[in-house]
């Protein structure tokens, strides 16, 4: 009886191992999480492709999930290396937007300070995580476009599951369905690092926090073969947990890492990474080294490849190509989520999207990115659902509190340190509308308080007023050297309406301004004048219409690689008084000028070019002039030329100055130069030694006066180089050539600069560190 059940047995296993030979065993593809380590999943699915191994299932988490969702959506191994090599990695994770895409009324606000924290019920409220994620979106929904209407996972050309963590619930979610590259975006948020995404009443973050290798999801689906390709290290050994870094990533893996081991016997074929990756998860900088390294453990394991890919040939296999991609899609309908009603006529106008017209990818891309140029948002989720054969455009939006604090520091060896605060409301006064007030706590303080509204049907309309008040210890050269300081005191009013003729890169605008200049010397002239005389107060107020046009599409407020910058200033006097005391030694009493200068035309152009020579280097060039019309002079007024500080051009610094009429000149001190007429031309090569430490040659050349612009130019060729000195009927000639260093620090950009100025005979040496005080 014994022998004879001992033959049953064996011949069922006979048939059983028959019948198996008749069935296609069920291959699973599983690549783990790793950050920038996750690229070298890729060289693992070039050789399947070569080998004809179609996976039929593909289990992916964070960095596994994209480089797994992208292969079963039908991107070839080849296609995804190509994708990997050439995405500018730096911009992707964590790149914030680019000045380009930022709203004409934000520009001069957009990255100018050093932190920010909303106030929400009265309580502070730091932003949970560190990098924007907004680039990140764009280019997951671009790359998963030509399968935005598949919604259910295993209708991809091959199934896909992406793993992710319920942050509530603190258990792991497979994602099978939905947007596929919501899953992939899910999956790789990385706590503190990327925003948790909301999901089905709960937040989802990075799968790796319990789960980093999941063969146990494929295990469970039915795989009968897992091909498993892991970046992980494990745990860490002591002597490696050395510092904060390691002890935080650590302490977020002890679930997954304990359960790595069990999962990685779970494997038939397994690549194992961890020893050969001589880089960490964040050195996306590394792709090209990382990409090889995931080579070596792929040539480890292409025997048992080969051997799998052999047996599978006897088996019909499935095929796999990328859908092909729409051209442009009808939007059915547009669903608008987290968008106050204050907001939403402006989102609208800037996004454009129409129901029932037709868009291309890059349209909704574009619009997207339009929206957050509104700086009213920290991000956007979008994507596209088809049902029932109509496509519906979502939108699901994290607004910026209306109320925001923001802070920065600087510092430069001209003005001295200073602490920079602000205070953001949206939609204080009207609906579209912002107002703020920025205060410089400084040696040289400075105030603004502005409001703008935006309005029109296609919110192409906004105003703007503004008031502005500094106060500078205002140095007065002779020869280089500074010989007497000023207070100077400046107040402006302004109220601009502008009219922008793309919301992106240009407007027109009109408006009045009024301005109060006031210069007094630091010490009393009686006090340090023993003989001679002086001006012991200067007082100068004047009324002005204006006319402006800016366009802008410079990509980054520092250290810019491409664009070009165009600025034109009109502004027209049409009232202003004029009050000086002057101090003479010979005389006991002061001698009072009260009356006016000559009204004038006031004409200023700033145009900048930036050509990317190649990726690190980035050559500058600029056109700078400023002019002044006099009127003739009629009774009782004077000419600028005798008495014009307050309607003069201030030449000189290395740093933006919000006064108006301020221009740079590197190697020259702040406002050394007054000037009625001049002319500036600069060149200088931006070269990027690191991917933060610049190094910039740099040259300009002015030709300024100090007369009237009919004189300018009778005397342009009639230029002197001894600009200190020159007379009535001369130009000056200043020509400046130096070397700045620059850094792109967490406290804002670090320059020093080292630039020698003709007429001065020696170098000069400038440093400053973090933001500026930022203009209109």
């Amino acid at each position: 009886m014994l022998k004879y059940y001992t033959v049953l047995i064996a011949f069922l296993l006979s048939c059983s191992t028959l019948i198996a030979q008749d069935k296609k065993p069920k291959v699973a593809l599983v690549l783990s999480g790793g950050g920038a380590k996750g690229v070298a999943h890729i060289p693992l699915l070039q050789k399947m492709d070569s080998l004809g191994i179609v996976p039929d299932l593909i289990v992916g988490n964070s960095m596994g999930s994209i480089v797994g969702g992208l292969y079963a959506m039908g991107y070839s191994g080849n296609e995804i290396a190509d994708l990997a090599k050439h995405i500018k990695w730096n911009n992707l994770i964590g790149g914030s937007l680019s000045l380009d895409n930022v709203s004409n009324e934000e520009k001069s606000e957009f990255n100018q300070y050093l932190i920010s924290a909303a106030i929400v019920k009265g309580k502070v409220k730091i932003n949970p995580f560190i990098l924007s994620d907004q680039n990140l979106r764009n280019f997951l929904i671009s790359v998963t476009h030509p399968v935005y209407h598949i919604s259910d996972f295993d209708s991809l050309p091959i199934p896909f599951r992406a793993i992710a963590t319920d942050i509530v619930a603190g258990k792991e979610v497979v994602l099978d369905s939905g947007s596929l590259a919501l899953a992939m975006r899910s999956s790789m948020s990385i706590p503190g690092i990327f925003s948790a995404v909301p999901y089905k009443n709960t937040l989802l973050i990075d799968g790796g926090v319990l789960n980093n290798f999941p063969t146990d999801v494929a295990k469970r689906m039915g795989a009968d073969f897992i091909i498993g390709s892991d970046v992980g290290n494990g745990m860490l050994p002591k002597e490696r947990l050395d510092n904060l870094q390691s002890l935080l990533f650590q302490s977020g893996m002890i679930a997954s890492n304990l359960k790595n081991p069990a999962n990685r016997k779970l494997c038939d074929i397994l690549l194992s990474h961890g020893k050969n990756i001589t880089y960490g998860t964040g050195d996306f900088g590394q792709i090209l080294n990382i990409y090889q390294q995931g080579k070596i453990a792929l040539s480890q394991e292409l025997p048992k490849l080969i051997k799998i890919s052999k047996k599978l040939k006897q088996f019909k296999q499935a095929t796999k190509s990328l859908p092909k991609e729409r051209d442009s899609i009808t939007l059915d309908n547009i669903i608008y989520k987290g968008i106050s009603k204050d907001h939403l006529n402006h989102i609208k106008a800037r996004t454009n999207f129409k129901k029932g017209a037709k868009h291309t990818k890059l349209d909704i891309v574009k619009g997207i990115n339009t929206a957050m140029g509104t700086a009213l948002f920290q991000q956007i989720e979008y994507g596209l659902l088809d049902k029932e054969n109509k496509t519906t455009l979502y939108l699901n939006a994290s607004e910026i509190a209306s109320h925001q604090i923001k802070g920065a520091v600087h510092y430069n060896n001209e003005l001295g340190a200073g602490l920079i605060l602000n205070y953001t409301g949206r939609n204080l006064i009207g609906k579209s509308s912002r107002s703020l007030i920025t205060i410089d706590l400084a040696k040289n303080p400075k105030v603004r308080l502005q409001h703008q509204n935006i309005f029109g049907k296609n919110k192409n309309w906004w105003m703007r007023t503004e008031l502005y008040i500094n106060n500078y210890v205002q140095g007065l050269f002779t020869d280089g050297f500074r010989t007497e300081d000023y207070k100077y005191r400046f107040q402006q009013v302004k109220s601009h309406l502008n009219r922008n003729l793309s919301s992106l890169k240009s407007y027109v605008g009109i408006g009045i301004e009024y301005e109060n200049t006031v210069l007094k010397p630091l010490v009393p002239l009686e006090v340090s004048f023993e003989e001679g005389e002086g001006i012991n107060r200067y007082r100068y107020q004047n009324y002005l219409a204006t006319l402006r046009f800016h366009y802008n599409t410079i990509n980054k407020q520092y250290f810019a690689t491409k664009g070009t910058s165009i600025a034109v200033n009109y502004k027209r006097s049409l009232d202003n008084t004029l009050n000086i005391d002057f101090f003479s030694s010979d005389s006991p009493e002061d001698i009072n000028l009260n009356g006016s200068l000559a009204k004038y035309h006031k004409f200023s152009v700033l145009a900048s070019n930036r050509f990317s020579v190649s990726p690190k280097s980035t050559l500058i060039t600029g056109i700078t002039g400023g002019f002044i019309f006099e009127d003739a002079l009629k009774e009782n007024e004077n000419s600028f030329a005798d008495y014009g500080v307050g309607t003069s051009f201030f030449l000189g610094g290395n740093a933006s100055i919000a006064r108006g009429g301020s221009f740079i000149v590197p190697g020259l001190k702040d406002g050394e130069v007054l000037a009625s007429q001049f002319l500036k031309a600069d060149v200088s090569f931006q070269y990027a030694l690191q991917k933060k430490i610049f190094i910039t040659p740099h040259m300009d050349l002015v030709i300024f006066g100090n007369d009237t612009f009919s004189n300018y130019l009778q005397n342009f060729t009639k230029t002197s180089s001894n600009w200190n000195n020159i007379n009535i009927n001369q130009t000056g000639l200043i020509f400046s050539t130096g070397l700045t260093a620059s850094y792109n620090s967490i406290l804002g950009p670090i320059n020093i600069d080292a630039s020698f100025v003709n007429d001065i005979s020696r170098i000069r040496f400038f440093v400053g560190i973090g933001y500026s005080f930022v203009g209109f």
